[in-house]
């Protein structure tokens, strides 16, 4: 039986802005009106999931004094906000290439699977009261996701403007993840 881990008020205040970013974000994910378009869904599901890395980073921000931590978090936020300012610059051209039902039914079948295994481990992602270890045990998966999605996305006949921010998303997020791993490992989980 695992012991349970009290936590400061400093904690437990981060957790339940991650938990009301969550939600947020799951919402506003899962509930979009789908079209023809793939390009323009994906567009319509990434963006919130990209509000969410930038709300995540700056409510790590308020509380972790760790440099490491802070850099990860300033650099998250300002790739989320150019990529967010890219899609959505092009959006309205990209809705206009459309695909077979058959092609939206697929991707949006594999959206739906990689967004459910993100969901539940960033909803069951281990608490401690290392903050900073909290943070990286979120957005691991959440970046996860965000590769899976856009390799997800590139299976299809989609606008050509959106296939060098896949490719960024990829790149950068994969970067990402490496830096949280070896972050990881030398933080202390109290």
């Amino acid at each position: 039986m695992e012991k349970m881990v009290e936590l400061s008020n400093v904690t437990q205040a981060y957790l339940e802005e991650y938990e009301r970013i969550l939600k947020k974000m799951m919402k506003r994910m899962t509930y979009i009106t789908i079209t023809c378009s793939i390009s323009d869904n994906f567009i319509k599901q990434m963006i919130p999931h990209q509000i969410a890395a930038i709300k995540m980073s700056e409510n790590i921000l308020k509380c972790t004094t760790n440099l490491d931590v802070q850099c990860l978090a300033q650099n998250i936020i300002a790739e989320q906000k150019e990529s967010i300012e890219n899609m959505k610059a092009i959006q309205n051209r990209c809705c206009i290439v459309q695909n077979s039902e058959y092609e939206v039914y697929d991707y949006m079948y594999g959206f739906k699977e990689i967004a459910e295994v993100m969901f539940y481990e960033m909803c069951s992602a281990p608490i401690s009261n290392s903050i900073n270890v909290n943070f990286i045990r979120e957005m691991l998966p959440h970046h996860q996701g965000a590769v899976r999605m856009a390799q997800n996305v590139l299976r299809f006949c989609i606008c050509q403007e959106l296939i060098p921010i896949l490719q960024c998303i990829i790149n950068t997020q994969c970067k990402q993840i490496e830096l949280m791993l070896k972050l990881l490992e030398g933080l202390s989980d109290c």
